[in-house]
């Protein structure tokens, strides 16, 4: 079958806007957008945020821009609508550990209620227990406890000082001490020089009267103490005899405020009831208070900042679950905190100073992160492997136990956590978790798996245009024209290369809809039209195309060697691709072959010198082995071969070079010339089939270019493979020369199509016997190997001696 030259029609896949149904985008602002190309990923992820259980987790793996962020956090706002809104979550102080906060649930709202009415019933008692503490029957009973404690004190000193008396010592009060002399008969005190001058028999007398004096003041002040004990109890109980109807009062309006039925119904009773103990335990804290008791004042604050509620998840004012997306999940963000104050060269801290994570705050609901952030910290990737085994968070601080100063730290209680996570990454982290760690993986049970591109059709089409309106209107931009959709949609073709297929990196289409836009309002237009659309792609491409146009330079300048004319022997034109991440080109590069007489074969010397991959040299491989089949029957072949790319420097990867490699060969051993203004590309199988490359508009799109500055005459072209018929979206530049008949396109389904189209000759087909025509490329290829053969065989066969005989 000979080679196909195509026409312009078969060349680029033109869109026809009057077929669109609508003049510009503005129309399409009514329906709703969809997943585009996306129906797989939209099935599982409304599976998957649609299950309740345990580990459903979802993994959204895809390219960046294919909207993966984007359409999984709409889906999540839309599951979440249905959701029930989940409870508040507070920490509150712990009156038997404090340094372990209990954590309490309540319903959406009542958590922000809780703290307000202990915030009101703070300020009540602050000015109702004072006012209680002053009234006239507290006022009265304290005084009759206050009396009762002062008769009997004054009872027992009486009794103390009639024995002081008795023994001859005076005996008075002295700054809450008391102290005691002896006196003499005449009632004259005794100075110690007046005491030592005394008899021993007298001294002796008045110490034994002194130990019996002091262990009845010991008994007086052991007496006087209870006497104090059962006053200070007696008031403490009248105090809270007073006060605890107020108490019990405001207690109970709280009660009664959050009267649902609540998960931590039993919990909240508790802490009201331990708060009312606490209040009472410290009634004389709340009496009036001197401005200038800054004791007491302080010792009044901690009790208060202990009925504190610490409200770390409000969720008042959420209409269904939440969405919570962290762009940021360092470990405090993520599980949350406990914050620090230095107090006295130490680190203190308690319950209210407990920071809420975002896996708090989406507890009931939905929580995207980006697996790439997560792996930069070890710490947060263990933590969250034990989340998900557990399903408990617990608040810590990490790395708390190498702080260089003390500090005090809290151990708040684990509370359990229900989210939805959705972990966004690459299918290489994808498959590399699957492999690595199998039981963080059986956590994310649901696949949602981005396609890079899909089938287009009519609905398609449509669906890119409402996109394209819903953009307008978000960013406040003008609005498309049909014939600037379609220019959107012809680049979308493009940048997959198919004209059957559309891209799914939409974020490259938003980019190029905002390009576009803003040179319509440089303009002053009113709809961004086809015009700008080209105008915006242009201007892409020359903000990126610098490595380009140097390489194009250096062919114009005659540094790099190419030859776009005539023929030559051994000598092809390939072409290759350059694909630098933000811009692809392509250009030719010069492939030559030498053949003579040997037995080593065929010699890559690309890969001789680990200048090319393993890709090519699969190729180089598989040329060979063709090459042997073809001429099997004259094996074994005698001869050695060289490739090589010439002036190429940087290395040589891929097989789409396996057709001119195999070409320029042939061509060596045939002793043809080759057609130079045809460049070529394409791989090939064992079988000689041509099989399909990548990049193959860029390529012929560069070596367009260099034939355009060599000057078009017609006998330039490309012969690709017939299978990438299909992936041809040229520029209208290329299509326009092809109409012209300045230059042509040629596809090829077998290597012996394009060997006759680069020579002119029939490849030539084997008899029986194995031989190919004489004329044929084939068959003087065969006749040269031939001749190599003969060559060694006699070179390896040493000439005879001849011996001289004497006579």
């Amino acid at each position: 079958m000979p080679t196909s030259n195509l026409t312009p029609a078969e060349l680029r896949l033109v869109f026809d806007p009057s077929t669109f149904g609508y003049a510009d985008t503005s129309e399409l602002l009514d329906q709703p957008l969809p997943w585009i190309g996306q129906e797989r990923a939209e099935q599982a992820a409304r599976f998957g945020l649609g299950m309740d259980q345990p580990d459903y987790n979802l993994f959204v793996l895809g390219e960046v821009g294919s909207g993966r962020s984007s359409l999984l956090k709409r889906a999540m706002q839309q599951a979440a609508a249905g959701r029930p809104v989940p409870p508040d979550l507070c920490y509150l102080h712990n009156f038997d550990t404090p340094e372990r906060p209990r954590a309490l649930r309540l319903p959406a709202g009542q958590g922000r209620m809780l703290r307000q009415l202990m915030t009101q019933m703070l300020k009540s008692l602050l000015k109702n227990i004072p006012q209680c503490l002053k009234g006239q029957d507290f006022k009265v009973e304290s005084e009759r406890i206050e009396n009762t404690y002062k008769a009997e004190e004054v009872t027992a000193y009486t009794v103390l000082d009639a024995l002081a008396e008795e023994r001859k010592f005076t005996l008075h009060r002295e700054s809450g001490h008391l102290v005691f002399t002896y006196r003499d008969a005449k009632g004259h005190t005794l100075t110690e020089e007046e005491m030592l001058a005394l008899p021993k028999e007298k001294r002796a007398e008045i110490d034994k009267a002194e130990q019996e004096l002091r262990a009845e003041i010991s008994r007086y002040f052991e007496k006087t103490a209870a006497l104090e004990r059962v006053k200070d109890e007696a008031l403490a109980a009248l105090r809270r005899q007073v006060v605890k109807p107020l108490l019990e009062h405001e207690l109970q309006e709280i009660r009664a405020a959050l009267k649902k039925q609540i998960k931590d119904s039993v919990k909240l009773g508790t802490y009201l009831e331990q708060v009312e103990r606490d209040i009472l335990d410290n009634l004389e804290l709340f009496e009036m208070l001197d401005a200038e008791d800054d004791i007491r004042q302080e010792a009044l604050g901690k009790v208060l900042s202990r009925y504190r509620v610490n409200l770390i998840v409000d969720n008042d004012g959420l209409t269904g679950a939440p969405v919570i997306v962290e762009d940021n999940p360092l470990f405090r963000a993520l599980f949350g905190s406990i914050e620090y104050q230095s107090e006295n060269e130490a680190l203190v801290t308690d319950f209210s100073r407990i920071r809420a994570g975002s896996l708090h705050k989406a507890h009931g609901g939905y929580l995207m992160l980006h697996l790439r952030d997560l792996l930069v910290d070890g710490l947060v990737w263990e933590k969250l492997r034990r989340l998900l085994r557990s399903g408990r968070l617990q608040v810590e601080e990490p790395g708390t136990a190498f702080t260089p100063i003390a500090m005090v730290s809290l151990e708040p209680e684990a509370v359990d956590v229900e989210v939805k996570i959705v972990l966004v990454g690459s299918r290489e982290q994808y498959y590399e978790l699957q492999e690595d760690d199998p039981e963080f993986a059986r956590h994310f049970s649901v696949k949602v798996d981005f396609a890079e591109s899909f089938t287009s059709s009519a609905d398609s089409h449509r669906a890119t245009a409402v996109f394209v309106a819903h953009t307008c209107r978000r960013s406040g931009l003008a609005h498309f024209s049909a014939a600037a959709v379609a220019r959107l949609l012809e680049d979308g073709h493009r940048e997959v290369d198919d004209q059957s297929r559309q891209s799914a990196i939409f974020a490259r289409t938003e980019a190029l809809v905002l390009e576009s836009a803003a040179l319509c309002r440089a303009r002053n237009g009113r709809l961004v039209e086809a015009a700008d659309v080209d105008a915006a792609l242009a201007a892409r491409i020359l903000r990126h195309d610098y490595p380009e146009q140097r390489l194009q330079e250096a062919f114009a300048e005659g540094d790099l060697l190419i030859a776009v004319h005539g023929e030559r022997t051994g000598q092809l034109n390939g072409l290759t691709q350059v694909d630098s991440g933000d811009y692809r080109f392509g250009f030719p590069v010069r492939v030559t072959a030498r053949t003579h007489a040997g037995e080593h074969g065929l010699v890559n010397i690309e890969r001789e010198v680990e200048m090319s991959g393993p890709i090519h040299d699969k190729g180089v491989f598989i040329l060979n082995n063709y090459l042997s089949a073809l001429f099997a029957h004259n094996a074994p072949l005698a001869f050695n071969a060289s490739i090589v790319f010439e002036q190429e420097y940087h290395g040589v990867e891929g097989d789409s070079a396996s057709c001119a490699e195999l070409y320029v060969l042939l061509s060596s051993l045939s002793g043809l010339p080759l057609k130079q203004g045809i460049a070529v590309t394409g791989a090939v199988n064992q079988h000689g089939e041509v099989l399909p490359v990548g990049g193959i508009n860029e390529k012929i799109e560069g070596y367009f270019r260099i034939c355009s500055q060599a000057g078009l005459d017609g006998s330039h072209g490309v012969l690709i493979p017939q299978r990438n018929r299909r992936h041809l979206m040229l520029k209208r530049k290329v299509v326009e020369a092809v109409d012209q008949g300045l230059f042509h396109i040629y596809t090829a389904e077998h290597v012996s199509e394009g060997i006759e189209l680069l020579t002119g000759r029939p490849a030539g087909v084997a008899d029986a016997s194995g031989n190919y025509p004489p004329g044929s490329v084939l068959g003087h290829a065969q006749k040269t190997l031939l001749a190599y053969r003969r060559a060694c065989q006699h070179s390896s066969h040493p000439k005879p001696v001849l011996k001289h005989l004497h006579p």
